[in-house]
């Protein structure tokens, strides 16, 4: 299978790709959008992209991109982001002046900031971008914060192990594919969905009282502005699905009350990391 992932090789997608899909090649793109392009054309079989980070939130951009494209999520699961400080083999951590990498993983690692003040914290596109650059300036004093993967991937060297500020640090991915490509889950019990309700009273908690009625648990619920269309939204809603039939009802009974819905995927909920 060749999967599309967003970022240079090594990066935590490429990561999550290949947890997913370990006889995989992967495909790397610069973009998101030329992520869903892959798939769309056919270059790509599938693609993997984050959705959600439990401490820095959605993934907002891959939220518009899944609507716009005809696209389906296939499959969910967890991985957990664990931080490395890496730098060109023979230096050392005292050596260090400055450390690069995306800039939700450097905020993701203030506390070793604080801890080491004599390191300046650099912003670049992408962590494994930062630890390929490392290995091409071969610059002793400076190093990257990426993922073990990254450092395996180019060579370099990991002068710090786990310098995530929590533990308790992980990224949902899909696995999406062209809709007509999507291997259906025998048995899903998760639902990813987009819907717009009219401007007018009541018409959210309509929607909302139609899943209490079927006795199913939203999971996440947000919203988004709607592009060129001023303070129109959509809203993006997972819910736990008990059994199948019951997302055929839920897609039967939101037109009532929304003028767009439209299924996501239907899977089965991450379970591990």
């Amino acid at each position: 299978m060749r999967i599309a992932i967003q970022g240079e090789p090594g990066s935590f997608s490429h990561e999550a790709a290949l947890k997913a899909r370990p006889e995989a090649t992967i495909l790397p793109c610069s973009l998101s959008a030329e992520v869903f392009a892959a798939v769309r054309t056919g270059s790509a079989d599938a693609a993997v992209i984050p959705i959600e980070n439990s401490l820095a939130g959605s993934v907002l951009e891959h939220y518009d991109l899944l609507l716009a494209h005809d696209v389906a999520v296939e499959s969910e699961w967890l991985l957990r982001i664990r931080h490395n400080l890496i730098g060109v083999p023979g230096t050392s951590l005292e050596r260090i002046r400055q450390a690069y990498s995306h800039p939700v993983a450097l905020a993701q690692c203030r506390r070793f900031f604080v801890e080491h003040p004599e390191i300046e914290a650099a912003a670049f596109y992408d962590t494994a971008g930062s630890v390929k650059q490392l290995m091409e300036l071969r610059e002793a004093s400076v190093a990257a914060i990426a993922s073990s993967q990254a450092a395996s991937h180019y060579g370099g060297e990991i002068l710090l192990a786990g310098i995530e500020d929590n533990v308790e640090n992980y990224t949902r991915f899909f696995l999406i594919r062209t809709r007509a490509a999507v291997e259906a889950e025998v048995h899903p019990d998760k639902v990813s969905l987009a819907f717009a309700v009219e401007n007018r009273p009541g018409s959210l908690v309509q929607v909302l009282q139609v899943f209490a009625g079927m006795e199913t648990n939203i999971t996440r619920l947000e919203s988004r502005p709607v592009p060129g269309r001023p303070w129109e939204y959509v809203f993006y809603a997972d819910y736990q699905l008990a059994e199948p039939r019951t997302a055929y009802v839920v897609l039967e009974m939101l037109p009532k009350y929304c003028s767009m819905v439209r299924e996501l995927g239907r899977y089965r909920a991450a379970t591990g990391v």
